[in-house]
């Protein structure tokens, strides 16, 4: 098997494939360790799924243990615990996107996958014969950028939003789907080890005579190692979407903080960077011709609150466990049907949940509702806890509380588009 991209996805798609018992080929363009901008922050949801690849998430071993989100908006402050569900842990994690996507790496190598290091997959090999298939890529390995060529009955996607292998073979985005723009940056802090994600819900475009609020948040992420991760994250339904640059808003946020936390300057170790957030299944069919797309290739960022990295897992285990079996198949007609199964996996496990996200994003768009819901809605604890367990998807699917039977049943009956 082939998989492109070493970041979460990809890893955990080649660790599950080589635990099965496959031939992987993981193929990473840059080299390790390598720098991702992401918030750092691990809820339930991609915690079950590092325990789930055997990997110690212990504070022994590096890892920052938090036990849930502080809410901090309309004049409130609000600190909730990750809910206690049978189906995931009651804590996240927190550890630096270099460290973190080397580990997931060197874990699918351990399980038997190939890492080909500065590897530059530049384009599919298509089979004439058959409509087009992918049977391999091509691609520059090494410093010396020596083409060479790989090939298998199956690749995977895993190369993040831009996705050049989805592009070569015709899969191109979605644009009315919700997307998003991450940026951060870290600063020397005292806050640095926070038991609690931090999430700010007011971020403002002061530009015109009377402030906008902007659909979006800003976090604090302590690192546990003298630093605070700083972000923030806005979605595309605002009209001041592509006319502000982002790292002025950051950098204004930043100085209404506190002077003592240090979230100044001077205290910034790492420059300011930025990212899209690709969401709701923005990229589709999920398989076609022998490709698997998986995580932010195929648009897997929850639109709710932008996690990416725990949906990236979730669905390369999914993509894993297709292949596996598509391959035990006697016939290429039987293994092709198994391997179509893979987007109607995805959309009976994400598809009502990401339309209600869709929902979401085009109602905080209004900045007046955005208002209503922060002023009004972080006054009520009971509401809050509901609404934690909706943005970060964490419910027990069978059984569980009322909540929990509120949201899955709601994302049962949303139409899985």
């Amino acid at each position: 098997m082939i998989v492109v991209g070493a970041g979460p996805a990809g890893s955990t798609t080649a660790y599950h494939l080589a635990q099965a018992g496959l031939d992987v080929l993981l193929l990473e363009k840059t080299s390790f360790p390598r720098e991702k901008v992401c918030g750092d922050g691990l809820t339930p949801r991609a915690t079950k799924q590092l325990v789930g690849m055997g990997i110690d998430v212990s504070e022994e071993a590096g890892w920052l243990r938090n036990k849930g989100l502080r809410i901090i908006g309309g004049g409130h402050r609000l600190q909730l615990d990750w809910p206690e569900l049978a189906a995931y842990p009651d804590y996240g994690l927190v550890r630096r996107r270099e460290d973190f996507d080397e580990l997931l790496a060197r874990q699918a190598e351990k399980a038997g996958a190939q890492l080909f290091e500065r590897c530059n997959v530049t384009g599919p090999i298509q089979d004439d014969r058959a409509a087009g298939r992918i049977v391999g890529v091509t691609a520059k390995l090494g410093e010396d950028k020596r083409q060479v060529t790989f090939r298998a009955p199956v690749v995977v996607a895993a190369d993040g939003n831009s996705s050049r292998l989805s592009l070569a073979m015709g899969l191109h985005r979605n644009d009315k789907r919700p997307m998003g723009v991450a940026v951060r940056t870290y600063f020397t802090s005292p806050r640095h080890d926070d038991d609690y994600l931090e999430s700010w819900l007011e971020l403002w475009d002061r530009r015109g005579d009377e402030p906008r609020l902007l659909p979006g948040y800003g976090w604090i992420f302590g690192m546990g190692d003298g630093t605070s991760n700083v972000g923030l994250g806005i979605l595309n339904s605002s009209s001041a979407f592509r006319e502000l640059d982002w790292r002025e808003v950051l950098k204004a946020w930043c100085a209404s903080m506190p002077e003592e936390w240090g979230y100044t300057p001077e205290n910034m170790s790492g420059p300011i960077r930025g990212a899209a957030l690709p969401m709701a299944f923005n990229r589709k069919p999920h398989y076609s011709r022998g490709l698997l797309l998986v995580g932010d290739s195929g648009g897997l960022v929850n639109p709710f609150n932008g996690e990416g990295i725990a949906y990236a897992m979730e669905s390369g285990e999914i993509a894993a466990e297709v292949i596996v079996q598509a391959l035990a198949r006697q016939s290429p007609a039987q293994r092709e049907l198994t391997l179509r199964a893979y987007p109607k996996t995805l959309q009976e496990t994400y598809g009502g949940y990401y339309t209600l996200g869709r929902a979401f994003v085009k109602l905080i768009g209004n900045p007046k509702i955005m208002k209503l819901a922060t002023d009004r809605g972080l006054s009520h604890p009971v509401l809050m806890r509901f609404t934690l367990k909706l943005l970060a998807n964490l419910t027990d699917p069978t059984g569980g509380d009322a909540m929990d039977r509120v949201i899955n049943g709601l994302a049962k009956v949303a139409p899985k588009a």
